[in-house]
């Protein structure tokens, strides 16, 4: 097995990974009485990543790596990590409002207004890049760039409708 295939696996394994801590937040949330919104959107999303994946295995399993370009996408795994920490068991892939809680302010969140979305527009562009597959580190991009476009607005209305104003919870 390759280097790049070895890599793709360990990325595939943690994305079904972060599936099933999202599908379980989601439940716990939405039994406390939680909201999602904006799930039309969520279908595209999900096929962004999926065919990003997909791609991958398909035209970068047998590459070269550039292990410079790799290691940057691990360090943004380590901010990923972060990230779930952060925002513990409200994290999921969805847009999951909770009605009357504080917004999270800890972790990165204190100094960014979407850090996880930074961090996933580095890996679809980082990890293809690493594999020497420019072109889908491109397409992949814009993807997700059109995705977030609509998600972030309709996230920042679902946050400042159902969270509590003025207050932001500091763990």
């Amino acid at each position: 097995m390759s280097a790049a295939a070895i890599i793709l696996a360990l990325v595939t394994l943690q994305r079904l990974g972060e599936l099933i801590l999202s599908r379980r937040n989601t439940k716990r949330l939405l039994a406390r009485g939680a909201i999602e919104v904006g799930a039309r959107h969520y279908p595209f999303i999900v096929a962004v990543h999926v065919a990003w994946l997909i791609a991958l295995w398909m035209l970068g399993r047998n590459q070269r790596v550039d292990w410079l370009l790799l290691a940057a996408f691990v360090m943004l795994q380590g901010l990923r990590l972060w990230i779930l920490s952060s925002l513990g068991s409200r994290w999921t892939t969805r847009i999951i409002v909770l009605p009357g809680e504080p917004l999270i302010a800890s972790g990165p969140y204190r100094y960014v207004a979407h850090p996880n979305y930074a961090v996933v527009a580095g890996e679809l562009a980082l990890l293809p890049l690493a594999l020497h597959l420019p072109y889908a580190a491109l397409l992949f991009s814009v993807m997700n760039g059109i995705a977030l476009l609509v998600r972030i607005r309709i996230e920042a209305r679902a946050l400042a409708t159902f969270s509590r104003p003025f207050a932001r919870a500091v763990s």
